[in-house]
Parts: structure tokens; C-alpha cells; sequence
């Protein structure tokens, strides 16, 4: 589906023919002028019509319609071709999910092609519109708003992560918490997958991001490599942010397993004292019911309490040591 057409001169958008080949006819007679093409999730057809009258290149066509790829930046010879993979964060459902957006660049034209509900350009292209000594720059600023849109809210999808990662922190290390121990050791390794998810769309994007701050790209104003500096520095640190996540997760399900073992060897010890003071009776019990007929104690009058008093004193003082040692 075709989202929207338009042509921008001189940093502003400008009323302009519908047809493609018109419009970046029109383009590149000025200057300063481009062409700027939203699709989402186009079909074969819509897309061939784009594509033949850009001359873009088959090979990042069919990337581009078939979807599912890494975060990348190829070059051709009339256009560049990057891949972004924008990151949505459902907080109810602690849920990663990665759509993908890609960018053709040429020298008077850019083309975006969404694949998902999560990175819509709208806001993008009204802020750039709202900027028209930024939008001047042609397609190199259209470049670098979607790239510093998608990394900056990275940045956010990393700080709800780590707001959800302290409250999963919390419920582990709370005292006597009661909290099912299979139920929490599923929600950590579901929250490591989540970070992986995470890492897959940001981390493969710092080459691309670090390709642009060279001078060797074409398509690309080379007073723009700042621009790219900062939105790889953002990149960095979101990079990074999401790192240190993967590893406190990783401390946590190491601690939350020790605490199991605790847990189990206190139910071991308690079971152990149990059974050692049940075993008296148990013993002293066996031991009169053998039916043995030489007992001398069996004639006399005292010996049923005598013994009863015995097994209970026996147990009442193994009972007290274990509970002095903290086995009960």
C-alpha cells in the first residue's frame, strides 16, 4: 500500500505530479528537490510499478518484499539499501517484537517500505516537514530522521526493560515471597529471550550506522557523518544498556537457583530431624513386639508408662537439639 507521495524543495514539501517517473523527473530538474515514496507492505505489483521507474536494484526489491532480514546497509549503483529493524515492547505481555523498515536512497529520491504495525513514518516525515533547514538536506536527512527515530526508541524499550527487570529483581529476592519456583525460573529465561530479541535488531546495526560516518558512501551528504556519529553513539548505549540487562538477568537466574538449593537442602534437614525422632519409637515399639517370652520388664507393674515416658523423653530432647541447631 502506498502511504504517501511527496516532493520536497528546498526543505519544503511541494505540490507535484502524481505520476513517479514525473515526480523525480521534476526533482531532479531543481536542485534541492526529492522525491519521498512511504509504502507499507506492498504487493508484488505495487512495488514493481515503484521499483522500475527507480531503477532499483532486484536483489534489495526482493529483500525488501520478502522482509526478514537483518539490520544491514548495501549499496548499488543508483541507490543505497538499509535495513532497520525497530523495536515494540508490549509492557502488559513482557513481549519483544521486531518489525522492519527499509530505506532506498538515491540521489533524488527516497523510498520506505514498512513491514509491521510498530514504526509507523507519520511522525517522522511531520517533524521533518516542521524542520525545513534539516528536511534541506534531501534524502541524507530523511536518512538520518528514521535511523535517530528507531534508535532513540530503543533507548525507551531498554528503560522499560529494566523497570520490568527490577520488579522480576524484587520477587526473586523477596523474603519467604512463596513465589512458584518453576513460574520464576520461566519468567527469567522469558525475559532472556525477550533481551535477545533486543539484541538482534540493535546489535547488527552498528555497522551499518558506523559505515555512514565515513566519506566512502555514496548518496549520502558527507556534512551528514555527525548526524550518523550521534545516532551510533545512541546505538552504543542502547547496545550496551541492554548488555548489562542480559547479564544482571543471568546473575538473577544464577541466584534464584542457589536459592533453590537452600530451599532444598532446609526441606532435606527438616525431613532428616522428622524421621531421626520418629525412628525412636518406631525402634523402642519393634523391639516389645517381637513377642519375645524371657522380658523382665514385661512383669513389672511400671514398665508400659516406663517405657512410653522414655520414647517421649528421648524424642522431646532430640527435638530440642535439632531446633537449637536450626534443623527444625
Amino acid at each position: 500500500m502506498i502511504m504517501d507521495c511527496g516532493i520536497y524543495r528546498d526543505g519544503r514539501r511541494t505540490e507535484g505530479p502524481t505520476d513517479f517517473s514525473a515526480a523525480l523527473a521534476e526533482a531532479r530538474a531543481s536542485k534541492d528537490g526529492f522525491v519521498w515514496i512511504g509504502l507499507h507492505e506492498p504487493t508484488e505489483e505495487e512495488f514493481d510499478l515503484v521499483s522500475s521507474e527507480f531503477g532499483l536494484h532486484p536483489l534489495a526489491v526482493q529483500d525488501a518484499l520478502r522482509a526478514h532480514q537483518r539490520p544491514k546497509l548495501e549499496i548499488y549503483d543508483d541507490s543505497l539499501f538499509v535495513v532497520v529493524k525497530p523495536v515494540v515492547y508490549d509492557s502488559a505481555s513482557d513481549v519483544v517484537t521486531t518489525d522492519e523498515l527499509m530505506l532506498f536512497v538515491g540521489d533524488s529520491f527516497v523510498v520506505t517500505v514498512r513491514h509491521g504495525e510498530g514504526s509507523p513514518l507519520t511522525a517522522v516525515r511531520h517533524r521533518l516537514e516542521a524542520d525545513p533547514a534539516v528536511l534541506k538536506h534531501g534524502p541524507t536527512a530523511v536518512l538520518y530522521a528514521v535511523c535517530d527515530a528507531v534508535v532513540d526508541h530503543y533507548i525507551v524499550v531498554a528503560a522499560e526493560l529494566q523497570a520490568d527487570l527490577e520488579e522480576l529483581e524484587a520477587d526473586v529476592f523477596a523474603p519467604e515471597s512463596g513465589t512458584d519456583t518453576k513460574n520464576t525460573a520461566a519468567s527469567i529465561y522469558t525475559f532472556k529471550r525477550q533481551l535477545l530479541e533486543f539484541r538482534r535488531a540493535a546489535g547488527p546495526l552498528a555497522a551499518p550506522m558506523e559505515r555512514l560516518t565515513s566519506a566512502t558512501v555514496p548518496f549520502v551528504d558527507a556534512r551528514s557523518r555527525p548526524f550518523f556519529r550521534d545516532v551510533g553513539d545512541h546505538l552504543t548505549r542502547a547496545s550496551e544498556h541492554v548488555e548489562g540487562l542480559d547479564r544482571l538477568l543471568s546473575d538473577i537466574l544464577s541466584a534464584h537457583l542457589a536459592q533453590v538449593g537452600v530451599r532444598q537442602n532446609d526441606d532435606m534437614r527438616k525431613i532428616s530431624a522428622w524421621a531421626a525422632m520418629a525412628a525412636v519409637p518406631t525402634m523402642v515399639a519393634g523391639i516389645y513386639g517381637m513377642n519375645f517370652r524371657h522380658m523382665p520388664e514385661l512383669g513389672w507393674v511400671w514398665a508400659y508408662p516406663a517405657v512410653i515416658g522414655l520414647m517421649v523423653l528421648v524424642v522431646f530432647s532430640l527435638y530440642r537439639q535439632f531446633k537449637r541447631r536450626g534443623w527444625l
